[in-house]
């Protein structure tokens, strides 16, 4: 790992951001950080932030220090985008398989997981594989697929749109412990249009 360096942006005080690099098993993963002031890791369990097939780890940059009052929070360059290496083939399982490495690598024993769209099928290739890592999981715009994997940690599923032709509807057998929140009121950029308001919803549900 390298030194990390400061993000340059408006963050809570109290709370510190960070970026650095970690190793995983396809080379190198550069992943943004933040966390409170007393570190985080005798709080709240810690949260992981995966993004969508169109962005990287900046997509969370302003929503980042918001959720970190209580926990710490990463968010890694999926492997082949933003600044991380790529891994052999551009897949969930993959992109799953450097999240776990992400973790080991932190020591973590057990993590929350946001996704948002690839990121989404991410989290839940890797809460599928890993439940005793996975502990509850946050998701948006669920990919369209053939097949997803049977999760059964406790997930909220973000609605910008109810029925949205980008959204999966997963059923009760996938996503038995799911519930939904409905945000009508914000456009698909909601992490950076509405960190503070998202970050509250989160937390509550990672709390409960």
């Amino acid at each position: 790992m390298v030194k990390p360096s400061k993000l340059s942006i408006l963050q809570p005080a109290g709370v510190r951001t960070r970026r650095a690099y970690f190793e995983c098993q396809y080379g190198q993963l550069h992943v943004r950080t933040a966390f409170p002031a007393t570190g985080g890791f005798d709080e709240q369990v810690t949260l992981f932030c995966l993004h969508a097939s169109e962005d990287s780890s900046r997509a969370f940059a302003r929503f980042l220090p918001e959720v970190a009052d209580e926990r710490s929070v990463y968010a890694p360059d999926l492997p082949g985008f933003g600044e991380s290496d790529p891994a052999s083939a551009a897949s969930a399982a993959d992109a799953a398989r450097a999240v776990s490495d992400l973790a080991s690598e932190l020591r973590l024993r057990q993590i929350d997981l946001l996704g948002v769209g690839f990121g989404a099928a991410v989290a839940l290739e890797l809460a599928a594989k890993r439940p005793d890592l996975v502990r509850r999981l946050v998701l948006l715009r669920i990919p369209r697929t053939d097949r997803l994997p049977v999760v059964k940690q406790r997930s909220l599923i973000l609605k910008l749109q109810m029925g949205a032709s980008d959204e999966a509807q997963p059923g009760q057998g996938v996503l038995p412990n799911a519930r939904f929140l409905e945000l009508t009121d914000y456009a698909s950029d909601l992490f950076d249009a509405a960190p503070k308001t998202l970050a509250k919803e989160i937390s509550a549900f990672l709390k409960g």
